[in-house]
């Protein structure tokens, strides 16, 4: 089949192959088989406001926890955002009964992760850790985006009072640098990237590389985790004053930088969770040497999982971390992507702005999404694997929607389409006719600062 063939054509063939969903727990055992034995599971979603990709992304990851032995979720946040979350599904810090686990979400938009159905996954996540026996390692969730950099320098120094003070004031002392830029770190990017300011790039790299050389000193002590977050703050720092300089320049090196961020944290964590379960001598696993590698499951944009080489960003140098996993570990990444048709999203009209509940506007023609939409399947999922001649019709070029935080209904197709091959980006992908927007935890949001991304206007 080819674009040739009439539309009709396809979509009779999509009747015939689409695998409808009922709500149901078995819903994914097909899914769970295509996984296997990938340790890396990246889940998409097209919007970063829909109910039904935040609820059926959990819906999966729990089983591939519970019945996979996945150790972390990495989700697309800002490390230090994401911290208070892990103390609190694995039992640790402070956080009092009652408190709010999502709370550590502060920026826009906060809708993205503080709304009920990550809470709901949240806390069954804490309450299966608690089931686990004692000396099992638990699940984690962590962030891997790099916008934070105020929040990681906080971060580091509050690590370093408590365990070396005087290291601590080393830090402070290169860090200081960045007191110009607290209250608008973007316009430190521009100006630093045109010369006008002093670049802060040595002064971070300075700190990480003591950090990276404290863990290796450190190694055997009873607080390698500890470690481990405080260093991955400092390597934060140091990318995200690196992103700041270069999105000025051009939105492909600063979204090559981003997404190189995030994939290097997935390997790094699963690195960290490798050395810390032989630590532990977690049962069956073995030796140091023989231990299998860390299974994560990876929540972000469709934009960030499916390979941007099947993308018409490919042409212009853009990769993602769908792409840069797969070039890393072949098979043993597992890429699946979300669509809708029509209904509702919780995003904003500008960055910094309210979110809102908007309306979003049936696919346009020809897309992938009107396609799915003629099958009349309210939801289903697609083996984007399979030799067949569906699969063949997908991996042709067509429309694809991709909205952000920020949805602008009036310049859709400039803001919010773009041109793939979606069988060459997923291995697999779920399809919601009609879907509601997230239901958020936070009121109205204010801005801080004037940290708009490279993604803007789709903001993804």
């Amino acid at each position: 089949m080819s674009q040739a063939t009439s539309i009709s054509d396809l979509i009779d063939a999509l009747k015939l192959v689409a695998r409808p969903l009922g709500g149901e727990f078995e819903d994914y055992d097909d899914l769970l088989d295509l996984i296997g034995d990938a340790r890396l599971v990246l889940i998409g979603d097209a919007s970063h406001g829909t109910h039904e990709f935040y609820r059926e992304r959990a819906r999966i990851t729990r089983r591939l926890i519970e019945e996979k032995d996945f150790e972390a979720v990495a989700v697309e946040a800002d490390w230090p955002d994401a911290a208070r979350v892990n103390r609190f599904v694995k039992g640790e810090g402070d956080l009092l009964e009652g408190a709010d686990p999502l709370s550590g979400f502060k920026r826009f938009p906060q809708w993205m992760w503080r709304n009920a159905e990550v809470l709901d996954f949240v806390l069954w996540l804490r309450q299966w850790n608690e089931t686990l026996p004692a000396g099992r390692q638990r699940t984690g969730f962590y962030g891997m985006d790099l916008y934070g950099l105020h929040a990681s320098i906080e971060a580091v120094l509050a690590f370093l009072d408590q365990n070396d003070p005087e290291a601590a004031m080393r830090a402070r002392e290169r860090y200081a640098c960045f007191e110009t830029a607290a209250a608008d770190i973007s316009r430190y990017g521009y100006e630093a990237a045109l010369g006008l300011t002093p670049s802060c790039e040595q002064q971070a790299l300075s700190q990480l590389l003591e950090m990276r050389r404290t863990m290796v000193e450190s190694a055997h002590d009873g607080d390698a985790d500890d470690l481990f977050e405080a260093e991955q703050n400092a390597r934060l720092i140091v990318d995200a004053e690196h992103y700041y300089r270069t999105m000025f320049l051009g939105r492909v090196s600063s979204w090559n930088l981003r997404d190189r961020h995030m994939a290097d944290t997935v390997d790094a964590l699963s690195g960290h969770l490798l050395r810390m379960r032989t630590h532990e001598g977690r049962s069956g696993r073995g030796a140091f040497g023989g231990s299998p590698p860390a299974k994560i499951v990876i929540w972000a944009h469709n934009s960030h999982v499916g390979d941007a080489r099947a993308t018409e960003f490919a042409d212009v140098g853009e990769i993602n971390i769908g792409q840069i996993l797969r070039e890393r570990h072949g098979r043993e990444t597992f890429l699946m992507g979300m669509t809708t048709f029509t209904g509702t999203v919780m995003a904003a009209s500008d960055w910094g702005a309210a979110a809102e509940a908007k309306r979003v506007r049936p696919a346009m023609e020809d897309s992938f999404e009107s396609i799915f939409h003629e099958t009349g399947s309210e939801r289903f999922q697609l083996d984007l694997r399979l030799d067949n001649e569906v699969v063949r019709a997908l991996a042709e070029p067509r429309l694809q929607r991709a909205i952000g935080v920020i949805y602008r209904p009036e310049i859709e197709r400039a803001s919010h389409y773009f041109h793939g091959r979606l069988a060459s980006q997923f291995d697999a992908v779920l399809h919601f006719d009609h879907t509601r927007p997230v239901d958020p935890l936070s009121p109205p949001e204010t801005r801080l600062g004037n940290d708009v991304p490279e993604t803007f206007p789709s903001a993804i």
